[in-house]
């Protein structure tokens, strides 16, 4: 147990940073997650946006490394370009 006034305050710190980036963090990994299980181009399009927002915030927040988002951003998008825009069929 914290045994000083500053201590006890960094304790508090702490808790509240740490359930801040975990919140976060799971943000993050819901979206990257709903990138990729979208089946339409547009739709993943959109939800690439929003995930690549997402993790640049992150990084620049120090939450995860910035090559971490880097790398991620670099798979969503190339899983992203391998899905085939939705064809019509002719009637």
């Amino acid at each position: 147990m914290a045994q000083h006034k500053s201590a006890e305050k960094r304790s508090r710190q702490s808790a509240k940073r740490r359930e801040f980036n975990r919140q976060t963090k799971s943000e993050m990994k819901t979206l990257t997650r709903k990138v990729r299980t979208t089946k339409d181009k547009e739709k993943a399009d959109a939800a690439l946006k929003e995930a690549m927002s997402s993790l640049d915030k992150l990084a620049a927040k120090g939450i995860i490394h910035k090559n971490k988002a880097a790398n991620q951003k670099s798979e969503l998008v190339r899983f992203v370009n391998k899905l085939k825009a939705p064809t019509s069929k002719p009637a």
